[in-house]
């Protein structure tokens, strides 16, 4: 369906800049609990850049939600709730703790759809990263746009896989999901509110970054290869929430690595794929 008034932030686009400096390497490992090198000059691990470029908005200018107010880049399509759907990436360089980085954001189309349960819209943004040495990163992220619902209606569960050839366990504790909100800079309150995620948009408990899951995923992937990543793409596939423990683990195909983010001996939360 075509909104003409959505229509009409296609081809927007603004340009940033940000860095990774050895305190915000820091404070990423420090989140997940990796080790490694974090001083200047250090390759970050892929999708950290995610961390460099944060919505830099006063707290005046947050909708009720902690989200940056929708028309300002994004459309405001009428709908209350949105969140990360999935994403796509292609590396074409490494990028390093203390270098310059410039990002790029344009708003290819706007989709609006009648699902099962009521009209829903994606926003696609395509972004290009540049470091010191040229174009970085490709990528491509899909926005989902919903209805504040009257209950909590989860999708469908999908069974985890059984023949993995890795698997690594993370807790899910609130002050895991704090310090990621922290380092992202953001204030979306399903991460980190109880009382505003179970009463206003009926989720069971605080919901986990769809990002975070994603940056577990890749740096399993790469830790598990032994090698930085040429493709990576992610979608989340239902909530997960902080009372569950996320286990993450990988499945060989011919010539690439398929990954699943899920609750132990459970249902799936995320689906990617990582390319070399």
């Amino acid at each position: 369906m075509k909104d003409p008034v959505a229509q009409e932030y296609v081809g927007r686009n603004f340009t940033e800049t940000g860095v990774i400096s050895t305190q915000r390497c820091a404070e990423i490992f420090a989140t997940f609990g990796w080790t490694s090198e974090t001083n200047n000059g250090a390759i970050l691990p892929q999708l950290c850049h995610w961390c460099a470029f944060s919505p830099v908005v006063p707290t005046d200018d947050l909708g009720k939600d902690g989200h940056p107010d929708k028309g300002t880049f994004l459309p405001d399509l009428g709908l209350e709730r949105r969140m990360w759907a999935s994403g796509k990436l292609q590396f074409l360089r490494d990028l390093h703790v203390g270098e310059s980085l410039t990002r790029t954001a344009t708003i290819e189309k706007v989709d609006i759809k009648d699902g099962s349960s009521g009209k829903l819209a994606f926003v696609t943004v395509a972004h290009e990263v540049s470091g010191e040495c040229g174009l970085a990163i490709r990528e491509s992220q899909s926005i989902v746009y919903l209805a504040m619902p009257k209950f909590f209606e989860p999708p469908v569960k999908r069974p985890m896989p059984g023949s993995n050839v890795f698997e690594r366990r993370y807790a899910m504790p609130t002050t895991r999901l704090f310090r990621f909100s922290a380092i992202t800079f953001n204030a979306h309150r399903i991460h980190f509110d109880l009382p505003y995620a179970k009463e206003v948009e009926k989720y069971p408990g605080l919901v986990v970054h769809g990002p975070m899951q994603a940056m577990i995923l890749a740096k399993s992937a790469a830790e598990h290869a032994r090698k930085s990543m040429s493709k990576f793409s992610f979608r989340g596939v239902h909530p997960c929430f902080h009372f569950d423990d996320l286990l993450v683990c990988g499945v060989e195909d011919e010539d690439s690595l398929n990954l699943f983010a899920g609750v132990p001996r459970g249902h799936q939360t995320m689906q990617a794929q990582a390319n070399w």
